[in-house]
This record gives C-alpha cells, sequence and structure tokens, in this order.
C-alpha cells in the first residue's frame, strides 16, 4: 500500500476513528504534548489532527484561539471543527503546510509521520512554521512490537496470508532512530528521543474486532478487502492471538517519539508555501 492509498484509508467519520484508534490517541496526546513541552502562553499547531484527539489537548492547555490544525480528510477536517470551535482548523498536507511562516511555537504530527508521502519535506515545513527556538514533534507507533493490536492483527493475518501488508514491513518511522534522523537531516537541533506508553481496554473481544471491520487505516483496508471466508479465518487466528478471551482484554501501545528545536537562527530551508496565516 502506496502513502497516497493509505492515506486515503483515514477518509472516515471521525466518530469510527476514534473508536478504532482514538481510544489509543486521546491519552497518547497528553503524554506527546508533555514531552513536547507544550504549556500556557504558546501557541501550536496540530499537523494530520484527524477528528481531534491530540488538537483537544493543545486547545485545553493553550486556549482554541491559539491553536491550529490541518488534515487532508474532508471528514476528518469537519469532525475537529465541530468538536472545537474556535480552532482555525482547514484542509491541509504535510507537504505544504497551508500557514505562514513562524506562525507557532510547536508543530506536532502525532501518528502521521508514516503515511506521508515527501517525509523530508512535511519535516521542512513543520520547521518552517515553526518559529526559531520553537519545537517540532513528531509520534508514530511502534509496529513492530509495541503497539499490541496492530501487531496482533498482522500476526494473524500472516498467519492466514503470508503476503499481508504487515505495517512493521511497509512503514517507516517506528523504530528507534528514525524520526531523530529525520529531524536532523533537516537541521533541526537537539533532537532528543522518547518513547511513549498507552493502553486501551476493550469490554470483549467483539469490540476489537468491529474495530478493523471499519476499514480504518491499513490492517482495517486489509480486513474489509478479504472475501467473507478469509475474514473469519483471520478472526479467528486474532482470537488466538489475544488468548481467546472470554471477557474483557486489555492492550497496550508503545509510540516512538523525538522533538527537536527550530535553530534561533535557521538555516536556509526548501522554499514552502507561504500561505496565509488566519
Amino acid at each position: 500500500m502506496d502513502h497516497v492509498e493509505g492515506a486515503r484509508t483515514f477518509s472516515v467519520a471521525g466518530s469510527a476513528y476514534d473508536s478504532f484508534m482514538g481510544r489509543y490517541s486521546v491519552p497518547l496526546g497528553e503524554l506527546f504534548a508533555d514531552e513536547a513541552g507544550v504549556a500556557a502562553g504558546a501557541t501550536a499547531l496540530d499537523l494530520g489532527c484527524g477528528p481531534g484527539a491530540l488538537t483537544e489537548v493543545l486547545a485545553s492547555r493553550l486556549g482554541p484561539d491559539a491553536v491550529y490544525a490541518c488534515d487532508p480528510s474532508p471528514p476528518f477536517r469537519d469532525a475537529c471543527a465541530a468538536r472545537l470551535p474556535g480552532v482555525v482548523v482547514t484542509l491541509g498536507r504535510a507537504e505544504a503546510i497551508p500557514f505562514a511562516d513562524d506562525t507557532v511555537d510547536h508543530a506536532l504530527a502525532q501518528l502521521v509521520l508514516h503515511f506521508v508521502s515527501d517525509p523530508s519535506r512535511a519535516a521542512t515545513e513543520m520547521a518552517r512554521v515553526t518559529r526559531p527556538g520553537g519545537t517540532v514533534a513528531a509520534c508514530v507507533w511502534d509496529f513492530a512490537d509495541g503497539m499490541e493490536m496492530l501487531r496482533a492483527f498482522w500476526d494473524a493475518a500472516l498467519s492466514v496470508d503470508p503476503h499481508a501488508p504487515d505495517e512493521a514491513r511497509t512503514l517507516r518511522f517506528g523504530r528507534p532512530g528514525e524520526i531523530a534522523e529525520l529531524f536532523a537531516s533537516v537541521a533541526l537541533e537537539d533532537v532528543a528521543e522518547s518513547t511513549l506508553s498507552v493502553a486501551s481496554t476493550y469490554a470483549s473481544f467483539d469490540e476489537l474486532w468491529n474495530g478493523f471491520l471499519a476499514g480504518i487505516g491499513p490492517a482495517g483496508a486489509y480486513c474489509v478487502s478479504l472475501d467473507d471466508e478469509d475474514r473469519e479465518r483471520l478472526r479467528a487466528a486474532l482470537f488466538q492471538r489475544c488468548g481467546s478471551p472470554d471477557g474483557p482484554l486489555r492492550l497496550g501501545a508503545l509510540a516512538r517519539c523525538a522533538v527537536a528545536r527550530v535553530p534561533a537562527e535557521p538555516s536556509p530551508l526548501p522554499d514552502g508555501p507561504n500561505a496565509a496565516s488566519r
């Protein structure tokens, strides 16, 4: 699955995304904002905001008027804007952020970077819209080991179909050092890595399984692409991977995070669009 096709799998209702991934991204947003040093008196951008999990954290800390957000998905843009009146929410891609130079003190990208078609361009754009001395931060799931929900799904899928598009094999930035290397490559400074850990409890295995049936992200898209027989085989394999639970189950998730500083006197960066701010 290429980056464009991967991004299309998020053109769903915000409520569906919240049920599937929001249960992890909401608590992750608090940890991520802490790691980026987001505190009262600053301004911030949520790049690839989705239906607004991180945006809501930023708005609660800074006030809606101090927060900007953008996403390439119209349903997500609309959901975020409805959820958070007062926040400037617009359509926009990471490779061409629709805000002016030096707009914010913090630019954050949560669970976005691995779906971007040109990560170097995205990192450059994040630096462009951030004031000198401000911070640029990104986090993504560790698909190989740390994101138990997706790891269990892809291990089950591979047991049924050896060619299943496991995100640990097809997506970047979930391994140690990858985001830090990207940030250093665009002349950001004081790059620091960390890991962020959250968890979610499901009332039953069916609640977990129904999330995949919504077709969200690469895992959901793969699940709904199967015929009924193969989908049932996948369900059975996932049930076994989860320990054949007959009640609630709790799954953990680990995200790889990097935070960097925009130089006080920035080095020349590749030209980017200088769209007017609000």
